[in-house]
């Protein structure tokens, strides 16, 4: 039996094909907004529906109306659509906030993949940059900082002069032109806002932290930042499936 996950984020998809141990098998990415293109989804998922699964597919969703539209495109068939809020994840992690549903199912996950670390901090560079922290096992909660590519599109969209650039990693000096200085102020502006919320975090108990770096831009700043880091970017996906080989 063989079992599909997904992760649905504000700009991209990830759906996956897990073994009967859970492993990944086949992975396929694509932009959240093409969800919404008649029969895209099913399209996708075509690819996987001859694979003898389960009928049952986990969704990590942080844009429900793109849950609520996969959920339409498999009203009539035999497969049902979940998201991790629908179970009671408590069972697996415990959450030490006050309103769980405060927190993005992302973030979620990525704690429980996390969680066998026991104290654990996540970074995540996705449409935000998202810090999660867990201590003796349980998610305490984390930091929400603007995601980097989102604020480099939101710069040259605002502006009349300003370009999209890609971020180079070799600048050494303060810009000479306008790509160069922004790539400095990008660069040297996210360096400084990753290391320092790492260390007012990491000051607050003497606690040996596993970070844990994942999302689009976790090899580019792990060259960068302080600490030592582990890049793993699978840690999202992890955590969906032990939820579902926990809770289904």
């Amino acid at each position: 039996m063989n079992y599909i996950v997904g992760d649905i984020g504000n700009t991209s998809t990830r759906i996956c094909l897990l073994n009967k141990k859970f492993s990944i098998i086949k992975s396929v990415i694509f932009d959240t907004k093409k969800i919404f293109k008649k029969k895209y989804f099913k399209n996708i998922l075509k690819k996987f529906l001859n694979e003898n699964l389960n009928p049952k597919f986990l969704f990590s969703s942080v844009v429900p109306l793109a849950l609520k539209e996969i959920k339409k495109n498999f009203k009539n068939s035999k497969y049902k659509i979940l998201e991790i809020k629908n179970l009671n994840i408590k069972k697996i992690i415990k959450i030490n906030v006050k309103k769980i549903n405060q927190i993005g199912s992302d973030r979620i996950v990525n704690a429980i993949g996390g969680k066998k670390y026991k104290n654990c901090l996540i970074l995540d560079f996705g449409t935000a940059t998202t810090f999660d922290i867990i201590i003796d096992g349980v998610y305490e909660g984390g930091v929400i900082a603007p995601g980097i590519k989102l604020s480099m599109m939101n710069l040259s969209n605002s502006t009349a002069l300003l370009p999209m650039f890609s971020l180079k990693n070799n600048q050494k000096n303060y810009g000479k032109n306008t790509k160069d200085a922004l790539n400095a102020g990008f660069i040297w502006g996210y360096e400084g806002l990753i290391n320092n919320i790492i260390d007012k975090i990491t000051s607050k108990r003497k606690i040996k932290y596993k970070l844990i770096l994942t999302g689009g831009y976790a090899n580019f700043f792990k060259k960068i930042i302080k600490k030592k880091a582990t890049v793993d970017q699978n840690i999202t996906i992890k955590g969906i499936s032990k939820v579902y080989k926990e809770l289904i």
